[in-house]
């Protein structure tokens, strides 16, 4: 079995968006980065200047109140193959770990063989493609468990995840699931264009032209 990278186990047991004891009274001061030179706690942004400014280091973000990372920062030291990704506020992202589930929904999910075409190996949960884990924690449980799997990065399956990733093309979370990537304490806002049945209901009460009276008779 191929040894998952050092730093992982303690990436994924680490507390994310706490406050900055050492820059408490500034601005994005939460703790959502992780060092992977170092090894160590979270820390902002204030830090990463500071401390690790030529180190490696990830960025953690909030989606659903669980912590997701972007696959095009965690791909370059891991492969993240056989993991569930989603599409949020146009990023790809995937889980740490693995997420709370109702436990009584899901038995009957799959006791009834409904929706469960897809489900995560080590947590059951259901996932939207292919894939055989939820999050990051539960392929790292099935490396241990299994050991037919692995972190290790190969150009053969940067290759494999590519194809996979177009094929997919923009999956969204569901509803359940929904909630707005972050970046520190920052969201993203975005307007979105009215559909079509209200834009053509609120033309319809515009005026077409200056009302004109009709001319006096002689």
């Amino acid at each position: 079995m191929l040894v998952p990278p050092p730093w992982l186990e303690q990436l994924l047991s680490t507390t994310f968006f706490s406050m900055c004891q050492a820059h408490i009274n500034t601005p994005r001061n939460e703790c959502n980065m992780y060092c992977l030179d170092c090894r160590d706690q979270a820390f902002c942004f204030y830090c990463r200047q500071s401390s690790h400014n030529d180190h490696q280091v990830i960025q953690i973000r909030r989606s659903s109140y669980q912590d997701v990372v972007r696959v095009a920062e965690i791909q370059k030291f891991l492969d993240t193959s056989e993991v569930q990704t989603y599409v949020i506020n146009s990023a790809r992202v995937l889980f740490l770990n693995e997420r709370p589930q109702n436990q009584s929904k899901t038995n009957n999910v799959v006791s009834s063989g409904k929706n469960n075409s897809h489900l995560c190996e080590i947590c059951r949960r259901n996932l939207l493609d292919p894939f055989r884990f939820c999050s990051l924690g539960c392929k790292l449980v099935g490396i241990k468990k299994n050991g037919n799997t692995s972190f290790v990065l190969s150009a053969k399956k940067d290759r494999e995840i590519g194809r996979i990733h177009e094929g997919m093309g923009r999956r969204l979370l569901s509803k359940e699931e929904e909630g707005e990537l972050r970046e520190g304490i920052h969201k993203q806002v975005y307007q979105s264009t009215p559909p079509p049945s209200l834009q053509a209901c609120s033309n319809s009460r515009r005026r077409k032209g200056t009302p004109r009276r009709a001319p006096l008779g002689p």
